[in-house]
């Protein structure tokens, strides 16, 4: 690589200059070794790492700083076994009056975040839940979400956070998957419940919230604002619930990964402490900033990252239901915001707005998030006069986390090229059929990936120690397929992020792909294997596969299912995607229906398809690669698919069909 042959070179010319001056004076000898090494070793290429070495070494130093910040935090932490209740407690006996979340025109202090999660937390012990019995939290975003989970955590009991997109299947899939023994869901989410209560029959259900005007009856429902009411805002420390390790878990995050369906990722207070101090500490976020929070809070950027500088870094955080272009600036003004979380497609949504005054007119000084496209960036500071866009990746259930410091244009974040020990984390060459790391033919070990090459990105596993270990998911089994092992050398373990990243010379990383059976769209991960068993059980049909396609000017990855359909079935390509159309929306998400489909005349059955998906990957929907297959395309206005020609393709490619 950058270091190992320069390195080498260093040593021969060392020894060749001290045995070319060994007649002459010691320390003449010694200078001419040191000056004819030199010269080796830049001859040998050691320039590069010399000024890779000279540029980095300011990011470095103030990454090195932060990451002793963090770790000093997370072992007061486990000194004291400190859990987020605790911390949190800390927060608040400095900043009681201090303005904790702002919601549209609700106000909440850090004292009335307190006094209601302490309610909930009796209430729960109230009505006989026990710590480490599993609650599941269904609502949009509203501080109460983050006060109800707060609450579940005083009285030791664990949240798992659904997604609110889901329904059918998938939200029963999630509760399962939980082991939930209690469900609160918000009023809004009504349908969604009621849709699937015949298979909660051994569930505790509670409605909370007014619904945003949804009215929605449900027999057997607890009204938990009403009981909420009745229990005592006060709850002395030694009350609370302390847990006996800060591995405890705290809460459950649903994540694709990249095998299979959703799986339940714990978040334990040790990972929520980790991830929230280390984005405000490498940003500098603290009880003078206002962070614009108008992610999912369910979602580890929302959910964490977002909340978390309000409860452990003191800052306000300024919640907003759900996403709005054309409201995103006036808020920002509105609620005299420094700091704003975005995902990718945010990005570009705002970019599609017209000028506004308010575009300039705000006090940010800062976004961060993932997904913002190389191709945008420079332009969207420039409009928005966002000093820093600090893009990161991260993976909920893994140990490898990267941020991007200094604005470099595309990187998601850095590896040190001068102490690439200090935080270990490697790129292995993947073979581009199968997504299986390439191992030495005579070692059998993973083949690391050199500079400009692309490589998944996977992070040394070292149990107990505070930046290394991993919580997993609930499913040990599900947690161990995420293992990768005998990676660097025999015996050792790495966790597998199934994503594909390259670096360049100065140790700037780049996210490319993603392997394995998920793809990302509209900042969702979607599970290949969850769209796949819905359609066959609309179609019933046993032969299909999905995956995500790339699209011009898009981020993300759009779905995509080839389907078999038999010459002589009696149900013709348009009746499939008339079910499609009928009965996809009440088992999948919007934003994991697939946005194109293709008939097949086969797919090939034997092993996991991976082959013939990357195949399919490779034509993407573009007609004139998909050998005169039919094809057609999601039409968003009226909900039906249509048939994808070179026509619709153009149209698709200008931005004048839009998904």
């Amino acid at each position: 690589g950058i270091v190992t042959r320069p390195r080498l070179a260093l040593v021969a010319g060392g020894v060749a200059g001290y045995w070319l001056a060994a007649s002459s004076s010691c320390s003449f000898a010694v200078l001419s070794s040191i000056a004819v090494a030199f010269v080796a070793y830049a001859l040998a290429g050691g320039w590069r790492y010399l000024r890779a070495a000279v540029l980095t070494f300011p990011r470095d130093f103030r990454a090195a700083r932060c990451l002793l910040g963090t770790l000093g935090a997370l072992r007061r932490m486990t000194r004291l076994r400190l859990g987020i209740v605790q911390l949190f407690a800390e927060t608040v006996a400095k900043q009681p009056e201090a303005v904790c979340f702002r919601y549209e025109d609700e106000v909440w202090t850090f004292r009335r975040v307190d006094e209601y999660s302490n309610r909930v937390a009796n209430l729960l012990l109230e009505t006989g839940h026990s710590p480490g019995q599993v609650v599941a939290l269904f609502a949009e975003s509203r501080p109460e979400f983050a006060c109800l989970w707060l609450g579940m955590a005083k009285a030791g009991v664990v949240a798992a956070l659904i997604n609110y997109n889901l329904r059918a299947q998938s939200l029963v899939h999630c509760l399962r998957a939980a082991e939930a023994s209690s469900m609160l869901f918000g009023a809004e989410l009504a349908p969604a419940v009621k849709e699937v209560a015949a298979s909660l029959a051994e569930m505790r259900l509670y409605r909370f919230g007014d619904g945003h005007g949804v009215e929605e009856s449900l027999d057997g429902v607890n009204d938990f604002d009403k009981m909420l009411a009745g229990a005592s805002g006060q709850m002395a420390p030694g009350q609370q619930f302390r847990p006996d390790s800060t591995k405890d878990r705290l809460f459950f995050i649903y994540t694709s990964g990249t095998t299979g369906l959703p799986k339940a990722a714990v978040i334990s207070h040790h990972r929520f402490a980790m991830m929230a101090n280390t984005v405000g500490i490498i940003l500098n976020i603290g009880p003078s900033d206002s962070v614009y929070d108008c992610l999912p809070l369910y979602h580890t950027a929302g959910g964490i990252l977002g909340v978390g500088q309000a409860f452990l870094r003191g800052a306000t955080v300024v919640i907003r239901r759900k996403f709005s272009a054309s409201a995103f600036w006036e808020d920002c003004v509105k609620y005299n915001c420094t700091v704003a979380q975005y995902i990718g497609e945010l990005c570009r949504y705002l970019l599609a707005q017209p000028s506004r005054p308010s575009d300039q007119g705000h006090r940010l000084r800062l976004m961060f998030g993932n997904g913002l496209r190389p191709q945008i960036w420079r332009e969207f500071q420039r409009r928005f006069g966002v000093k820093q866009m600090a893009e990161f990746y991260g993976a909920t259930e893994s140990n490898c986390n990267l941020i991007n410091l200094d604005n470099t244009v595309g990187a998601v974040g850095f590896l040190s090229v001068i102490a690439p020990w200090a935080y270990p984390l490697k790129l292995v060459k993947v073979d581009q059929d199968t997504g299986e790391p390439l191992r030495h033919p005579s070692t059998g070990l993973c083949q690391l990936a050199g500079v400009g090459e692309p490589g998944e990105l996977v992070g040394s596993i070292v149990r107990g120690d505070l930046l290394r270990d991993i919580d997993g998911y609930v499913s040990k089994a599900a947690t161990e397929k995420k293992v990768l092992r005998n990676v660097l050398r025999q015996g050792d373990a790495y966790f597998s992020t199934g994503d594909v990243l390259c670096m360049d010379e100065l140790g700037y990383v780049y996210f490319l792909d993603r392997t394995g059976d998920t793809f990302r769209w509209k900042g969702e991960n979607v599970s290949t294997a969850e769209v796949e068993a819905s359609i066959s059980s609309v179609l019933h049909l046993a032969d299909c596969t999905v995956y995500g396609v790339e699209l011009p000017g898009i981020e993300g990855r759009a779905g995509m299912a080839a389907i078999v359909a038999e010459p002589a079935a009696a149900a013709s390509p348009e009746d499939l995607l008339d079910c499609l159309t009928r009965d996809l929306p009440g088992r999948l998400p919007a934003y994991a229906r697939p946005l194109f489909i293709r008939f097949v005349s086969r797919i090939e059955s034997t092993g996991t398809f991976k082959m013939m998906k990357t195949e399919l990957r490779r034509d993407g929907a573009r007609p004139d690669r998909c050998s005169g297959d039919p094809l057609f395309y999601l039409d968003c206005r009226s909900g039906r698919y249509l048939p994808l020609d070179e026509s619709a393709w153009a149209a698709i490619q200008r931005g004048d069909i839009r998904f």
